[in-house]
């Protein structure tokens, strides 16, 4: 198995010039935080047991998450299973994510939003070039997926529909239409996920500019 890539930018601990030392854990909770700069996206190994916070720093930004068995990149996380037990589009604390194979891969542990996105696919070339008319288009979240996680041997057309963390898509119950709304995430929320079995994760800062309001910030990520 190819070796992972780097899974981003490490935030700095604060410099302790004006004030006392920070304690061994606090700073191995700076070590551990990782920004994702805008418009790209990261793969990274998650073993059963860590858990995987997804932090707004900025507020209005969503992140696009898939997770596949690190045993068998075939498994990959599933819209349909997953919405078809929970029997509602909107997910939050309490609820698991599931496979195509309708194994649990994550459960969501913590969340400050409580409105996210489990419809959409990753937004793409195409998507920008039929949606937004773009002559020249940004490859996207697919493609920043695809790229990030081609080292574990994930191809383009293994990528599913995302977990869209923070993205408000709400849905008429009459007419079933959609609409894509800025996230109502603020500055520092977070959801949280537990890995059920050992996972590689792909990550981004979304790409779409209305999906985030109309302006691209980083996304950090911890993992505990």
């Amino acid at each position: 198995m190819a070796a992972a890539p780097k899974p981003g930018n490490i935030v700095a601990a604060p410099s302790a010039t004006n004030g006392p030392a920070p304690s061994t854990a606090a700073r191995r909770r700076h070590r551990l935080t990782c920004e994702i700069a805008p418009r790209t996206g990261v793969g990274f190994e998650l073993k059963a047991g860590q858990r995987l916070t997804v932090i707004d720093p900025r507020g209005g930004q969503v992140a696009d998450l898939l997770a596949y068995s690190l045993a068998d990149v075939r498994e990959v996380i599933s819209a349909g299973r997953t919405l078809d037990y929970a029997s509602r589009i909107y997910l939050t604390r309490g609820d698991t994510l599931y496979s195509n194979r309708s194994n649990v891969m994550l459960e969501i542990v913590q969340d400050d939003v409580g409105r996210h996105d489990f419809l959409l696919t990753p937004c793409s070339a195409d998507t920008f070039r039929i949606i937004y008319g773009d002559a020249d288009p940004h490859r996207g979240c697919f493609g920043n997926l695809a790229a990030a996680l081609a080292p574990w041997g994930v191809e383009p057309d293994m990528i599913p529909t995302a977990f869209n963390c923070f993205m408000n898509v709400p849905v008429n119950g009459e007419t079933g239409e959609f609409t894509v709304e800025p996230p109502l995430s603020k500055a520092g929320d977070t959801i949280v996920f537990e890995a059920k079995t050992d996972l590689v994760i792909g990550l981004t800062a979304c790409s779409a500019l209305q999906s985030n309001g109309g302006s691209f910030k980083p996304i950090e990520y911890r993992i505990d």
